[in-house]
């Protein structure tokens, strides 16, 4: 059985924003278990018995080097990848690095990384999760802004 393809796998994400209000991106390598060759929020597969705040902390240090605060859930998308016949459920939290510098710790699965404001991200191949996070992200800005 393999999660994602046999049953519906839960994956959790980072929209990791830095004082400039860029978003810390990432280029999917390879051996990503999806959507090779596309930027993505990063974050990573919950694991039984795991907690999704855990597994999104505990994925982030493994992937990027760096501890993460949780600030708040950004949205939930079911990630559905009709071509690579997989579907995943995928929250997304909006979080802040408070210690490290992001690196990449497995090129493998990672292959480049980077800071980027909404509006360059928006531009670049992306995942399906990230494209939909990305336009939540916008009307959450938005609302604030406006509020």
């Amino acid at each position: 059985m393999r999660i994602g393809k046999d049953y519906i796998g839960v994956g959790v994400g980072a929209a990791i924003l830095n004082e400039q209000g860029q978003i810390f991106l990432t280029l999917r390598g390879e051996k990503a278990k999806n959507e090779q060759n596309k930027w993505e929020l990063p974050g990573g597969t919950v694991e039984f018995g795991e907690t999704i705040e855990r597994a999104l902390k505990r994925e982030i240090k493994e992937e990027h080097g760096v501890d993460i605060k949780i600030i708040t859930l950004l949205g939930i998308c079911d990630h559905i990848i009709p071509n690579e016949k997989q579907h995943w459920v995928s929250p997304t939290y909006i979080c802040r690095i408070v210690k490290g510098t992001p690196r990449i710790l497995e090129p493998e699965k990672c292959k480049e990384i980077g800071w980027f404001s909404i509006e360059d991200a928006e531009k670049l191949r992306l995942t399906i999760v990230t494209d939909y996070d990305l336009q939540l992200l916008k009307q959450k800005i938005n609302k604030e802004t406006l509020s």
